[in-house]
């Protein structure tokens, strides 16, 4: 089920269960996962993308192993807000997913994630070869947290 929004989202998990966080390139998909009381995302692997069946399998296997019960998916809108190829790509890769999974699925606005996740490797005098293998679980993990952040806030609401 792709939900309408984070906090419509939010009311479809279940308490105490991990959620995973995706950001989604034309060659890799990132993979970040939030610990079971969802306050910390945490990057986990790089997926090669091959072809959608490939891709989705090794990431629902992945995900069943590691016990997530929800996908954050950054969307890359542009940053004036407006939508482009690659957010159109984003949602056909989200509508495709939820046909082979009943786990709920969310977008979370990834402007600037990958910048995030480049300025923090970089401060921490991560090589040039080691960022390039680490960056798209990197900004997974800025795009889930930032997904988090906002339902603990609603939470508190």
């Amino acid at each position: 089920m792709i939900c309408d929004g984070i906090e419509t989202f939010a009311t479809t998990l279940p308490p105490n269960r991990a959620i995973a966080g995706l950001d989604l390139g034309d060659k890799t998909i990132g993979v970040a996962l939030s610990d079971l009381r969802r306050q910390v995302a945490t990057p986990i692997e790089v997926i090669r993308r091959e072809k959608f069946t490939l891709d989705a399998g090794r990431l629902l296997a992945l995900l069943e192993t590691r016990g997530a019960f929800g996908i954050v998916l950054g969307l890359p809108l542009n940053m004036d807000g407006t939508t482009g190829p690659r957010v159109q790509a984003t949602q056909a890769f989200a509508r495709n997913l939820e046909k082979l999974t009943a786990l709920p699925i969310c977008y979370w606005d990834e402007r600037l994630s990958t910048v995030a996740a480049e300025r923090a490797l970089l401060e921490a005098d991560t090589s040039r070869k080691r960022r390039k293998e680490v960056i798209d679980q990197v900004a997974a993990g800025y795009i889930l947290q930032g997904a988090l952040d906002r339902m603990a806030h609603l939470a508190k609401g």
